[in-house]
C-alpha cells in the first residue's frame, strides 16, 4: 500500500467518523480501515480503573470485537480475560505495542503466553494493541490482528494508533451525549414533549404534532418535572438544555 493511499484513506477515516451517530457504525468504519493493512480481526473495550476483566466499564458504553466466533466462545470459556497479557500491560504502557514484544517479555508467564498461543491457532497470529489512556485512571484499549506471518510495520501502526484514538474519542462523546437522557429516565415520548416544550408549543399544540391526546401530553410532562425536579415545564425545558437532553 502507498504511502499516498495510506494518507487519503486515513483523512477519509477521519473525515467520515464526524457524521457517525452510532458506535457500532464507527466500529464497522474503522474495520473497513483496517481492511487496508490486513487486519480483518479488531477489538474494543473499555475497563474500569481497576478492572482486568473484558467487561464494559460503563452501562453506555460496550466490548465490540468482531474476532472468530470460536476464538471468541473459547476466551469466554477459559475466562482468558483474566490472564490475557495484552490486557495486562496495556495498562502500563502509552505507545502502541506489538503483541510479539509482548510475547518475549521476560515477565510474560507461560499461562500468559498460551493465551496468544491459542489466539494464533483461530488465525490471530500477529497483533497490535493501542492503549487508550483516560481520566481517573480510566482505560480502554483497541487491538488489530492478523493472520498473515507479517509483523506490523511502524507506518503502519502509526496509522492505525490514530485511527483507533479517534475512534475511541467518537465513542466516548457518543456515550457522553446518551449518558443525561439515561440519568433522567426520561423516555423517547417524555423527551419528544420536552423539546416541543422549548420550542414554546402548548399542550394542545403539542398533541397535535406528535398525534396524542393533550391531556396525554400533560401526563407525560408531569412525569418529566418530576424526574427533572422542577415546578414548571418551562424550567424542566432549560434544565433539559443545559443537561444536553434536548438540543436548544
Amino acid at each position: 500500500m502507498e504511502l499516498p493511499r495510506i494518507a487519503v484513506e486515513l483523512g477519509l477515516f477521519l473525515d467520515t467518523t464526524a457524521d457517525i451517530a452510532e458506535s457500532e457504525q464507527l466500529f464497522e468504519l474503522l474495520s473497513e480501515f483496517a481492511q487496508n493493512f490486513d487486519c480483518p480481526w479488531i477489538a474494543y473495550g473499555p475497563l474500569a480503573a481497576d478492572q482486568m476483566v473484558l467487561k464494559p466499564a460503563r452501562r453506555d458504553t460496550a466490548i465490540m470485537w468482531n474476532y472468530p466466533d470460536e476464538w471468541q466462545e473459547r476466551y469466554s470459556k477459559m475466562d482468558y480475560a483474566r490472564i490475557d497479557p495484552i490486557i495486562k500491560k496495556g495498562r502500563k504502557k502509552v505507545r502502541a505495542f506489538r503483541w510479539s514484544e509482548v510475547y518475549k517479555e521476560v515477565s510474560t508467564t507461560e499461562d500468559e503466553r498460551r493465551v496468544l498461543d491459542e489466539a494464533a491457532t483461530f488465525g490471530l497470529r500477529y497483533g497490535v494493541t493501542v492503549p487508550l489512556h483516560g481520566p481517573g485512571d480510566s482505560f480502554a484499549f483497541m487491538s488489530f490482528a492478523q493472520s498473515s506471518d507479517c509483523e506490523f510495520q511502524d507506518r503502519t501502526i502509526t496509522h492505525l494508533q490514530i485511527a483507533a484514538i479517534q475512534f475511541h474519542l467518537r465513542v466516548a462523546k457518543l456515550s457522553n451525549e446518551v449518558a443525561p437522557r439515561q440519568s433522567h429516565n426520561l423516555s423517547p415520548k417524555e423527551i419528544e414533549c420536552l423539546f416541543w416544550v422549548a420550542r414554546g408549543k402548548s399542550s394542545g399544540e403539542i398533541g397535535t404534532i406528535v398525534g396524542r391526546s393533550g391531556n396525554t401530553i400533560d401526563f407525560h410532562l408531569k412525569n418529566v418535572m418530576r424526574k427533572l425536579d422542577t415546578t414548571s415545564r418551562t424550567v424542566a425545558a432549560i434544565k433539559a438544555v443545559k443537561l444536553g437532553i434536548i438540543e436548544p
